[in-house]
């Protein structure tokens, strides 16, 4: 399983010349498997850029977000009640807690984490390609 940030969601549907070599490859290889997924949080992330003027789109968001979801059938993941917990833990620094969610995510499944984010690429327990 490989679990996309929201920035490489968006990268990857609106400038994936953004992406690096290896987070196109393990995008790929995720597409050719049937082991995509993202979090749920990342639909909000998404919608919030939108409403902020953050992301210029020229559709509607709702058709977006599930253009992105549909292009690369992509399974979007819950947030369940351990993953909640595990996201609160002594294991994050990070402050954001969309990204601790991404994070405890991908951990929880044992699942690779396709992201740029340094703070991210610095967890032990979650291996992060970017």
């Amino acid at each position: 399983m490989i679990v996309l940030d929201t920035h490489v969601l968006i990268f990857d549907a609106l400038q994936p010349g953004r992406l690096s070599r290896k987070a196109r490859m393990a995008i790929e290889h995720g597409a050719q498997t049937d082991t995509l997924t993202c979090c749920d949080i990342s639909l909000w992330e998404i919608a919030m850029l939108i409403a902020r003027g953050r992301i210029d789109l020229g559709t509607d968001a709702v058709q977006f977000i599930e253009d992105v979801i549909r292009a690369r059938s992509l399974s979007v993941l819950p947030v369940t009640p351990r993953i909640a917990v595990l996201a609160q833990s002594e294991l994050f620094a990070h402050g954001d807690p969309a990204d601790r969610i991404i994070a405890a995510t991908a951990m929880d499944a044992g699942a690779k984490l396709v992201s740029a984010d340094s703070r991210l690429r610095k967890l032990k327990r979650v291996e992060v390609v970017w």
